[in-house]
């Protein structure tokens, strides 16, 4: 028991010259938070300011359709020189002499004053899918969001990990000096002593290992937040309790419900539904007759009349207005086919967000089991790893005093570290899912 107990604590002083030596080496980098991780992905993350792009465009679309409610107006003018050899006479019987100037000045305005409702319906349906471009954009914000919290929590993870393997290791090398001395004393045989000293390499190589899981995961959420590789990238590690990964979980259908309500996704895709209906009405509006109205204004001035530009422009202006009907007869069945289209497009739209509530209820029901299975296993695995320590420091004194044989005492080491690692992946499973389901009803991920 004296030789376990010098054996832990000459484990714990490396440990924390280990967590020291980590410290130092990332003093300079600078430690993000969850949070800070968050709100740089909000502004810098691509997949987020391309959806604001696509908004940007959206806000133009219906722009656009709401300028259609408007009158058009525009002004056109000609000018032209004309050479001749000899004299020649206007339309007014006016002489010209062998050079002449002509221009000509016109103002034209057009309005709808019914197309079948086209107009109306199209406003509608652009600002339908306006709203629901507001609320994808804010979908891939979750999105990201989401996908930040992973890598965050993946980086936690293999962080006690590597600190796992590191035990897993001192352990080994403890186990393999005191099999030097049990050799030299004639208490191991030869081969005994090699298979401690191989299990101490195997255990340095799981230590390799997980550095580099580590470093893969700090990478991964590096390029979410679109860092700069020049740039250093280190995370802060919080202390996440018992209390976090034994929280309450909300019940099944209220999460379910609640996202119905609240997730950008469904509110988009509902919104989607509703657009695609108007398309319909806008696509039958061409089964309508359309009545328009014009108004212009014209003048225009010649040269070589000794009348002066302005009495020309005076005594040549020309006004008009009409009123224009057009009736659709028969035009090879474009309007029938438009309207088909448009009724397959709707039909695809509810289709569509039918699949997008049954992939929600699926992600949320998976998020709960996992949820309620990894804090069921995580009360358990504490137990396990009550019995797999107790049963290890057993063994070990039973090794140390010729009782126990080698493969005995390296498979209880093993036991007491799959125990460890046990508990610490149902611990970070049960907090993803926890703060995942938080976040479908709302709630801000915190750690």
């Amino acid at each position: 028991m004296k030789h376990f107990t010098t054996s832990f604590l000459i484990l714990a002083i490396n440990l924390l010259c280990c967590s020291s030596a980590m410290a130092q080496e990332t003093e300079s980098a600078r430690s993000w938070s969850l949070k800070e991780c968050l709100d740089y992905a909000r502004g810098h993350n691509i997949q987020i300011r391309s959806m604001e792009i696509t908004k940007q465009s959206s806000d133009a679309d219906l722009e656009q359709a709401k300028a259609q409610q408007y009158p058009t107006l525009s002004f056109g003018t000609n000018h032209s020189v004309s050479f001749q050899n000899t004299a020649s006479y206007n339309e007014y019987m006016e002489k010209n002499g062998g050079t002449t100037y002509q221009g000509s000045f016109n103002l034209n305005s057009g309005y709808t004053l019914y197309q079948g409702g086209k107009i109306r319906n199209n406003i509608k349906q652009q600002g339908l899918l306006n709203e629901a471009s507001q609320y994808d954009m804010e979908q891939a914000v979750m999105d990201v969001e989401i996908s930040v919290v992973q890598a965050y929590l993946q980086i936690l993870y293999d962080n006690e990990a590597l600190k796992i393997n590191n035990q897993a290791a001192e352990l080994s090398n403890i186990q393999a000096e005191r099999g030097e001395q049990m050799y030299m004393a004639g208490s191991i045989s030869k081969g005994d002593l090699a298979q401690l000293k191989s299990q101490y390499s195997s255990d340095k190589y799981q230590v390799v290992s997980a550095e580099n899981a580590l470093a893969v995961s700090k990478l991964k959420l590096k390029q979410l937040l679109e860092l700069d590789i020049e740039e250093d990238f280190s995370v802060e590690f919080p202390e996440i309790d018992d209390e976090s990964v034994t929280a309450l979980i909300p019940p099944l259908k209220e999460i379910y419900f609640t996202a119905l309500e609240e997730l950008p996704q469904m509110k988009s895709s509902n919104l989607g539904v509703e657009a695609s209906n108007l398309g319909v009405a806008v696509a039958k509006a061409a089964y309508y007759p359309s009545i328009s109205l014009s108004a212009g204004v014209s003048t225009g001035m010649y040269s070589g009349t000794g009348v002066s530009f302005i009495d020309q422009l005076n005594n040549k202006l020309g006004e008009n207005i009409g009123l224009s009907l057009s009736i659709p007869i028969f035009n090879n069945k474009q309007v029938r086919t438009n309207v088909t289209k448009a009724k397959l497009q709707s039909e695809t739209s509810r289709l569509q967000n039918e699949s997008d509530k049954k992939q929600l209820l699926s992600t949320i029901e998976s998020l709960y089991n996992d949820a309620a299975s990894a804090q069921s296993k995580y009360t358990a695995a504490k137990e396990q790893l009550t019995a797999a320590q107790t049963s290890y420091e057993i063994v070990s004194e039973q090794f140390d005093a010729g009782i126990k044989n080698t493969v005995e005492l390296i498979t209880e080491k093993n036991n007491y570290i799959s125990a460890l690692s046990q508990l610490l992946q149902t611990k970070y499973q049960a907090v993803l899912s926890i703060k995942l389901l938080n976040r479908y009803v709302n709630k801000p991920i915190e750690l």
